[in-house]
């Protein structure tokens, strides 16, 4: 059967892994030709995407034998089938039950145990029907088989308020959402206390969709113990409602007198150009079904080029600093005259669990697009304070820099806080320097100067950072009490490129040492560079061409090598 066929005559999408012959012959005598039209398939390459294809109303999957390969399909096709309203029914081997609530989990919504007789079969196929006619609000006819699926009915709810929205050209975002931990109240209070959770899950979302996320918005029930809130909302929108979302279904529930905290994941899509209902439904059970199978990730965002937006890192770093995903690394900072290592500047980097190390552009936007932006700044202040004051004795003696943002700077009362949380953490106030960017610094100079004014006379040295990269450098030079001036990496990369840029540099060291501050250039990546700076008067240099920011144990063994 190819695909055309496929999506216009399959009701029913079986996949057997060694038995495939012998399924096929089942189907055959008992009567699925005459009425189910099955597809078989004997392995489970792009599994997802050919069951939404083939449009069909329930899923088989014969495990007998094969579990590991039956789980796997399970996992792949839980998400579409509960997006598309249908049913999955898995086949497994009497001496296989113990992994049936494995199956329930990856969103199995019936089971038939074997040996079976073709009767049990054919009653199983009915009550799979019934359960996706159920689902999806369809209607199944006297042999219980089930009419259209959710992509083909324009009467869905859900599929209606989508196409809707499309055709009058207004953002829309699908947040699907599966609800983990059922097994433990099935094993405790029943099937009934199951359903009655899921309800509750669904009326505390309605509830969200209602009062906290200020757009349009619907919440449909899919089946099994997946839902699908859908607004309309775009960028920091769909963040919004996501985390107002996290933290209602991250609450207990009551379940029996007793209490039960439910875990989730979301699968999200956003309206790209060019997508229809169900392209955008089916982006989104993609990705929810990305974010079933992650070990650590509970959400997973389709985006065309694969790329997960700065949204969905916002909606990530909700949970990054309980999980201790926030990690230091320390730059190290060059004595030019002695080549030394005097200080370090501490550097934050987010260790993701799905996309791997990333910088702190991408943290602290991704902060800025949470509204956390001064919360992480809290945590990496902590952080770094905790880590410096535990340091050996080989580290004891180094100069610590610490990045202040402009959120910091126009708090009411920060130098007083954070003063108190330097003298908390036992580190000495005369080894920290405490610097704030040039593009950061905020309109009015004068309360930035009054602030950095009483960290300078608290013991703090104060450093201004990325010099040379803004609009107002010399009023900053003039303005602020500095003890030093770091040179950005843009102007240091070009000393060595001609007269103009060495004259450039020359002039901004010049000037930060006529007014009595020390000079740090950045970036420092040759030799060549480095002579030009000390020949210009450059005190302290940092760059790969001693050490890329590194670990701690890293850190150390630079200083011993010395």
């Amino acid at each position: 059967m190819d695909m055309e066929d496929m999506q216009t005559a399959t009701t029913l999408f079986a996949v057997s892994f060694r038995q495939r012959d012998e399924i096929e012959e089942i189907l055959a005598s008992t009567g699925a030709g005459a009425g189910w039209r099955a597809a078989v398939f004997g392995d489970a390459e792009a599994i997802g995407s050919r069951f939404l294809a083939s449009h069909a109303a329930v899923a088989l999957i014969d495990a007998r034998g094969a579990l590991d390969e039956g789980l796997a399909a399970v996992r792949a096709l839980g998400a579409p089938v509960a997006t598309n309203g249908a049913a999955l029914l898995v086949l497994v081997s009497r001496g296989d039950v113990e992994a049936i609530r494995e199956f329930f989990d990856a969103g199995a919504t019936q089971f038939l145990v074997s040996p079976a007789s073709e009767g049990e079969l054919v009653q199983a196929l009915r009550f799979a029907g019934r359960h996706a006619a159920r689902a999806s609000g369809g209607t199944i006819d006297r042999r219980g088989i089930p009419g259209a699926s959710r992509y083909d009915r324009e009467t869905g709810e859900a599929r209606r308020w989508i196409v809707g929205r499309i055709a009058e050209d207004r953002p829309v975002a699908v947040v699907l959402v599966a609800l983990s931990r059922l097994d433990i109240v099935n094993a405790a209070h029943g099937r009934p206390a199951v359903d009655g959770l899921i309800e509750a899950a669904v009326r505390r979302t309605e509830t969200v969709a209602r009062e906290a996320i200020g757009v349009e918005a619907m919440v449909a029930r899919l089946g099994g113990s997946e839902f699908v809130l859908v607004i309309e909302a775009s960028g920091a929108a769909v963040t919004a409602a996501i985390t107002a979302l996290d933290a209602a279904l991250a609450r207990p529930f009551t379940v029996a007198y007793a209490r039960a905290v439910l875990g989730c994941r979301f699968g999200v899509a956003q309206r790209q150009p060019g997508d229809d209902a169900a392209a955008l439904l089916r982006r989104a059970s993609e990705a929810l079904a990305e974010a079933k199978a992650s070990d650590g990730s509970v959400l997973h965002v389709a985006l065309p080029d694969g790329v997960a937006p700065i949204d969905a890192l916002a909606i990530d770093l909700h949970h990054a600093i309980e999980r201790d995903e926030i990690e230091l690394r320390w730059q190290p900072q060059i004595e030019v005259a002695s080549g030394k290592i005097t200080g370090v500047e501490a550097l934050a980097r987010w260790s993701h669990r799905t996309l791997g190390p990333l910088g702190a552009d991408t943290l602290f936007d991704a902060a800025d697009r949470a509204d956390l932006g001064i919360a992480l700044s809290d945590h990496i202040q902590r952080l770094v304070l905790a880590r410096a004051v535990a340091w050996p004795e080989a580290l004891g003696t180094l100069r610590v820099s610490l990045n202040l943002t402009a959120a910091d700077i126009t708090r009411p009362g920060f130098a007083a806080l954070f003063l108190a949380r330097v003298d908390e953490s036992g580190f000495p106030r005369g080894r920290l320097t405490v610097e704030i960017t040039e593009t950061g610094l905020i309109e009015d100079l004068a309360s930035a100067s009054a602030l950095l004014a009483e960290l300078r006379g608290a013991g703090c040295r104060v450093a201004i950072d990325d010099f040379g990269t803004g609009y107002s450098s010399l009023a900053y030079l003039k303005s602020l009490p500095l003890d030093y001036v770091k040179i950005d990496k843009s102007l240091v990369r070009d000393i060595d490129g001609g007269a103009r840029d060495r004259v450039v540099v020359a002039g901004a060291i010049t000037m930060a040492r006529s007014l009595g501050m020390v000079v740090v250039a950045e970036g420092v990546e040759t030799p060549a560079q480095l002579e030009l700076l000390a020949a210009a008067g450059c005190s302290l240099y940092q760059g790969f061409l001693v050490s890329e920011a590194v670990t701690e144990p890293a850190l150390l063994e630079l200083m011993m090598r010395e």
